[in-house]
Formats: C-alpha cells, structure tokens, sequence
C-alpha cells in the first residue's frame, strides 16, 4: 500500500443492494477489486463535477482517484 503512496484507509458500510450494483459495475468492467472499482467511481465522479471525464486507465495500480503527480504532494515523499 504505501507503494502506491496511499496512506489513509477509508472504511463505508453498503447496503446489500449498494454492494451489488458496485459489484456488477466492477464485474461489467472486469474491474480487478473492489477497491479499484471505488476509486474508478470516485475519480469518475470527480471529473464529473470537473467536466473531464476520460478513461485510459488499465492496471489496477493505475486506478485512482487524484492526477499521480498530485498525490504525493500533501503527504510529504515516499
């Protein structure tokens, strides 16, 4: 995890019709977790609200939610 240079855990609580539409999303997309899926989500929703929605993303590493070059700035280096 610190690899990736995600320090902080985020913990939510689903409903079983929550967890099942996050889970045939992810599956329809052969989404490699669930937490990539989550993330995709969250970036999504992000760019959303932005206007630059875009997806070029493969890996599961490559799934996040900030730009890669911002991620480390608040958290101090790796």
């Amino acid at each position: 995890m610190a690899a990736l240079g995600r320090h902080e855990r985020l913990q939510i609580m689903l409903s079983g019709k929550e967890l099942e539409a996050l889970e045939n999303w992810r599956f329809e997309r052969r989404m490699p977790s669930r937490a990539a899926a989550v993330r995709e989500l969250l970036r999504l929703g992000l760019a959303a609200e932005e206007g630059l929605v875009t997806r070029q993303v493969i890996k599961s590493r490559d799934f996040g939610v900030l730009d890669p070059d911002s991620e480390g700035s608040e958290n101090g280096p790796d």
